[in-house]
């Protein structure tokens, strides 16, 4: 491993050699300047600057990104159809260089909320305030990993002048390698967190509960996913890399994500893809139906077993399947269904999933997919509208992004765009000594309050343990 001097400087020659392969005077668009890095990064380094960040252990890829060379915000109805057109005009006038040829290629973020209607001010405190309604966002520095190689893209809108970006750009390599200096945050012993309330409390939880069953009993429902917030207070500031880590180590089938706007901290640690984009391919997350885990390898066993066999957990992943195959059937061909669901084993849970495929239709795109995918039953509850237009009216507070989606946008050769998003699960607002977590439940016929109380439980404990190590 290049000592940091040595790193900087060879970082910063290969810059000086490269930076006049960018057209500076073109006027308008932007250009990213791919360099290889001479060292395979597993955590998105700290800096200081408005970031984010994707990490998927099991797989060993990474993308981040770091300061704002562009973004465009939206909301409303058609939130994704005016971030359409903003990422269409980014990808038509975006020149990208990779010298080095490692294959990666510039990316932005695009996520959104839960809802695509403004927050209202009669539920407070607002959930996720520092996020926009909906989010494309491209960073000035990208961070990269595939496959045990590593890169970083260098962005800038144009035109520039190119004395002036050189400065700029060398200035972040060392703030980079200062930043990959700095040793791996260490594991600490567990530190004890003070509850600082739920919303809804538990009283209140049955009663929505309940009322949720009455919707659905007389027809107006089949499902609904009503959530709940925890407040937590640790005896220290949590530390970010501290807490990432925690995440990837907890669970590493999951994408946890990290954006950091401001001086709050918005972290998820999902196991759900809302879609998946490659060229023309499209892949698709059902998840629905969960079971707790168990140390014994037998009571696990039969937890899975009795999971399998439940009619109830059954029949909730079952209008999740139907929801998405709704959506592949009207914008793909070629759409491919499991005749059975698998079972997805977390760290603390265990959920029915069945993953989906379709190849894209020319007239689509996976921004028209990902509206008509979000929200699924999974999250939201069916029918669609009646479910939103439900929670809207009753649910006592702002969901934010938790349930929204988030994911890495970039070009495709063939001038398509492609992506991976997200749904945010096992999300939490970070700031200080301070958290928020979120979780949630799915209502349909035959649910009990406090078995659904206690699913919530399980799935709070996820983030509440990597905060206790953070």
């Amino acid at each position: 491993m290049l000592a940091p001097l040595a790193l900087l400087d060879q970082l910063q020659a290969r810059l000086d050699e490269t930076i006049g392969l960018l057209p500076t005077a073109t006027a308008g668009g932007f250009a990213s300047l791919i360099l290889e890095l001479p060292r395979t990064l597993t955590l998105a380094p700290e800096l200081g600057h408005p970031g984010f960040s994707f990490t998927h252990g099991q797989q060993g890829e990474l993308r981040a990104g770091c300061g704002v060379a562009a973004q465009w915000t939206a909301q409303g109805p058609g939130r994704l159809e005016t971030l359409r057109e903003r990422a269409q005009a980014l990808s038509r006038h975006w020149h990208q260089y990779d010298p080095d040829e490692t294959g990666f290629a510039g990316f932005a973020l695009l996520g959104f909320a839960a809802s695509p209607s403004p927050a209202r001010s009669a539920r407070l405190p607002q959930a996720g305030a520092e996020l926009p309604n909906a989010l494309l966002w491209l960073p000035e520095l990208g961070l990269c990993t595939r496959a045990g190689q590593s890169a970083l893209v260098l962005t800038t809108p144009l035109p520039v002048a190119p004395g002036i970006l050189k400065e700029r750009w060398r200035g972040w390599l060392a703030q980079l390698v200062t930043a990959l200096a700095a040793p791996l945050p260490e594991p600490l012993t567990p530190s004890p967190l003070t509850a600082l309330g739920s919303l809804p409390g538990l009283t209140d939880w049955q009663a929505l509960v309940q009322e949720a069953l009455a919707e659905i009993r007389r027809g107006a429902l089949e499902k609904v996913v009503l959530c709940r917030r925890l407040g937590l207070k640790g005896r220290r500031s949590f530390d970010p890399r501290r807490l990432l880590a925690a995440l990837a180590y907890l669970f590493p089938a999951c994408q946890v994500i990290s954006i950091r706007r401001h001086g709050t901290r918005f972290v998820a640690a999902t196991p759900e893809r809302l879609v998946r984009v490659v060229g023309r391919q499209v892949e698709v997350d059902a998840i629905a139906g969960t079971a707790a885990r168990s140390a014994s390898a037998a009571a696990d066993a039969a937890l899975t077993a009795a999971l399998r066999a439940s009619d109830k957990e059954r029949r909730e992943h079952a209008m999740v399947v139907e929801a998405v195959r709704a959506v592949l059937d009207d914008c793909c061909d070629e759409v491919s269904v499991p005749a059975a669901p698998g079972v997805m084993q977390l760290h603390n849970a265990q959920h029915l999933w069945s993953p989906l495929s379709g190849r894209l239709r020319e007239d689509t795109d996976l921004f028209t997919l990902a509206a008509r995918l979000h929200p699924t039953p999974a999250t939201n509850g069916k029918p669609q509208a009646a479910a939103r237009d439900w929670l809207d009216r009753v649910e006592p507070l702002e969901r934010g992004w938790y349930t929204g989606a988030a994911g890495i946008l970039e070009p495709d050769p063939s001038g398509r765009l492609n992506a991976d998003l997200w749904v945010l699960l096992r999300y939490a607002e970070v700031s200080g000594d301070e958290a928020r977590l979120y979780a949630g439940a799915g209502i349909v016929r035959g649910s009990d309050p406090l078995a659904e109380w206690r699913e919530t439980g399980h799935k709070l404990a996820a983030v509440a343990t990597a905060l206790q190590f953070a």
